[in-house]
Order: structure tokens, then C-alpha cells, then sequence
């Protein structure tokens, strides 16, 4: 049964946030922080930093804490020891967390895996505020089956689709032309081949406008972070991929435009503060004060666009293939994506290599429909395994 989800202040939402010690996550702990009469905190998640956890669920009162790594069980107990917080460890309890009577959950664990703790949130008709975009490209079809079945209401939290999703006229779709997301062109924007060959896991994370993760950060100065974006946004809005364009905006000031059949183009603006989208999403259908800077036009100046290149950046054309391919090619494309950037990290790859990784890993694995979430999770490790066999070639 869904949720209703009047917002007022004698009710307070009850949120549940998985990933709360990433880049997203303590945004959201943020303005929870700064709302505490507002919302009540059902359970927090982290994968392995057990002191931000215990500080953030003693902080918001937490109900419950989970961490993902079994081996760090025991230091959660004693961090939170005294404090009435029930806690949990391992895959199991992260989806017991997703599983708990929040009416709001963010899902902001990074990578497939937050696939599994988001459909559980999904399948007992929760809002979801879905900050992990892989859960679309890994299963969209899956995900969205099940959010009409359950009948939860996704809200996006990527600050372009927050953006599509706050100027789209979801009652009348035939009025849309088309969907523009915008990219800031990440830290290599005007980098040569050459220089992008060169660069060092220090230099990809130097992202010129936005504070984000690792994995993230790199995803963006690839560009895949936009591939992954544009099959997001074909799932989320329903529309087809040649509807869908992709330009460069360095300012990073308006996130996305929604163009309309009779000529008018709509966008939304703001600062690069993650803490927008959060906090639209946060009060949805309401607005909430946020601590993100105000946009100063005038400050600015000028704001430029310009078309990515498809040389330098293969990602884009390799995700419109793999959403074109359907089934399992966008499983396929994340998976491949997650370990080459791993081992970009670990120095184990070029920078370049990252996209020929996917490329071939692509090539390699042949096409098949996805119709659960085994079978999702299935493709997901043969993929990683292709792309670590590839990997060891370079």
C-alpha cells in the first residue's frame, strides 16, 4: 500500500537515509540536522565509516544503524553503546533498514549496490528519493514495474533530473519536445587526449564546481556520469533517447532545460549545492528553506554552452548504445564502468582505459533480457568479472 504523504508541521516525516556517510548522505544529514521538529529519522546506512554513523544516529536520534561490513559490527555496538540505537551489520540489515515504516527514503548508496536496499523501499510504496542513479541504468525496467505496482513515488535527487523533474508538465507529455541535460564538462573539459592519457587519479577528482565522491567524481570527468544520466532520465520521464540531448555548461548553473512543442524552453537555476535537489525532494510536495548559496545573476555575468565531444569522451556514445541495445547491455555498461573506475583508482589503469573497458566488456558479453533482480545481479558479476580480465591486460 503506498504511502499518502501530507506534509504539515504537527506530522513529522518520517525519513529513512541509506548511505548516510557518503557525499549525498550528509547533505541529507544536513538539513535534517537543521529541520529536527520536521522529521523523525527511522534508520541511517553506511558501508564502512562506523564513526560518522554512530555521530550522525546520535546526533538525529536515530532509530536504528546499519553498517554493510560484517567485520565492523562490534565497533558500531560499542560506538553507540548506551544510546538506546538498535543496530545492524551486513547486507541483510541494510535491507531491513530499507525495509523499516519510513515514509521517505533517500537512496543514496553509491554503485549497484544500492540496487537491492532501493527496491525494497520501492516495493512497500515508499517515497524514494533515488540520489543513486545506477538503480535505473542497472534494472530500470524492473525498478519502474515495481514503483507502479506498489504504487511508490520516485523523486530524483541528481540535481539535473531534480531540475527536468521541477519544469516538466507530467499531465500533458505530448507537450514536450524534448529533455536537455546539462554538464558542467568535468575537471578535462579543454584537456588534449594526450593530457587525459597523462592524468593522475588526484587531477580526475579536481572537479571544477561540485563537491562529490570518488567514484562520482571520476564518472564525471569521463563523462559516463551523463551516459548513466540520459538512461536515468529515459526511465524516470519516459522518454526515448533520441529525445534526450546532452550539452556543456561550465557554470554549472542551470541543471537542466525541458524544451515544449510550441517553441518555449523552461530550466531550472541555482548554485552547485547538492543541498537544493536534496531539500526539494526532502519537503516534496512542499519546499524547504536551504542553506545553499543564493544564485546572483548579475555576479555570474555569463552563462555559455557548448556540445560535448565524442572523441575525448566515448562514454556518451557508449551509453546511448547499451539504452538503444536494451536487456542486459546497460547492466553490462555499469558493471563494466564501477571496476574500471576502481582500478583508475587504485592506479592499476590509464584514465583512457576506463572507457575501453566498458567498450569491451560491451562487445564481449552477449545481449540477454533481465526480468528480476537475480538475473540483474547475475550480468552484474559476469560483467565485472570481463572487465577485471581486461583490466589485467592493460
Amino acid at each position: 500500500m503506498a504511502v499518502t504523504l501530507p506534509q504539515t508541521e504537527f506530522s513529522p516525516r518520517r525519513v529513512t537515509v541509506l548511505g548516510s556517510t557518503g557525499s549525498v548522505g550528509c547533505s541529507t544529514v544536513d538539513l535534517l540536522m537543521r529541520n529536527p521538529a520536521r522529521f523523525e529519522v527511522e534508520a541511517l546506512t553506511a558501508n564502512r565509516n562506523v564513526a560518522l554513523l554512530a555521530e550522525q544516529a546520535r546526533g538525529l536520534r536515530a532509530k536504528m544503524a546499519a553498517i554493510a561490513d560484517p567485520a565492523l559490527g562490534p565497533a558500531l555496538a560499542d560506538a553507540l553503546a548506551g544510546s538506546g540505537i538498535e543496530t545492524g551489520v551486513g547486507p541483510a540489515a541494510i535491507a531491513e533498514a530499507a525495509g523499516r515504516p519510513a515514509e521517505w527514503v533517500m537512496g543514496a548508496i553509491v554503485g549497484a549496490a544500492g540496487l537491492a536496499p532501493t527496491l525494497s523501499a520501492i516495493r512497500r510504496g515508499a517515497l524514494v528519493a533515488l540520489a543513486n542513479k545506477e538503480c535505473l541504468v542497472c534494472a530500470g525496467t524492473l525498478v519502474m514495474a515495481e514503483a507502479r505496482r506498489a504504487g511508490a513515488r520516485l523523486l530524483p535527487v541528481d540535481s539535473e533530473h531534480s531540475a527536468v523533474f521541477q519544469v516538466l508538465d507530467q499531465e500533458q507529455p505530448e507537450s514536450v519536445e524534448r529533455i536537455i541535460l546539462t554538464a558542467s564538462g568535468g575537471p578535462f573539459r579543454t584537456a588534449t587526449l594526450k593530457e587525459m592519457a597523462e592524468a593522475t587519479p588526484a587531477r580526475a577528482l579536481a572537479h571544477p564546481n561540485w563537491d562529490m565522491g570518488a567514484k562520482i567524481s571520476i564518472d564525471s570527468a569521463t563523462m559516463m556520469n551523463k551516459g548513466l544520466e540520459l538512461i536515468e532520465a529515459h526511465h524516470l520521464f519516459g522518454m526515448a533517447a533520441e529525445r534526450i540531448e546532452i550539452v556543456i555548461h561550465p557554470q554549472s548553473v542551470v541543471h537542466s532545460l525541458v524544451a515544449y512543442v510550441d517553441g518555449s524552453v523552461l530550466a531550472q537555476l541555482g548554485t552547485p549545492d547538492m543541498r537544493t535537489p536534496i531539500a526539494y525532494a526532502l519537503a516534496w510536495p512542499e519546499r524547504m528553506t536551504s542553506p545553499a548559496a543564493k544564485l546572483d545573476l548579475a555576479k555570474i555575468g555569463t552563462l555559455t554552452f557548448e556540445a560535448p565531444d565524442p572523441v575525448r569522451f566515448p562514454a556518451l556514445r557508449l551509453a546511448r548504445e547499451a539504452l538503444a541495445a536494451g536487456g542486459a547491455a546497460p547492466t553490462i555498461l555499469n558493471a563494466a564502468n564501477e571496476a574500471a573506475v576502481a582500478a583508475f583508482l587504485a592506479g592499476r589503469i590509464g584514465f583512457l582505459e576506463i572507457a575501453h573497458t566498458v567498450s569491451g566488456t560491451l562487445e564481449r558479453l552477449p545481449g540477454r533480457a533481465v526480468s528480476s533482480l537475480a538475473e540483474v545481479e547475475d550480468v552484474d558479476r559476469e560483467a565485472r568479472r570481463v572487465a577485471e580480465s581486461l583490466i589485467a591486460r592493460f
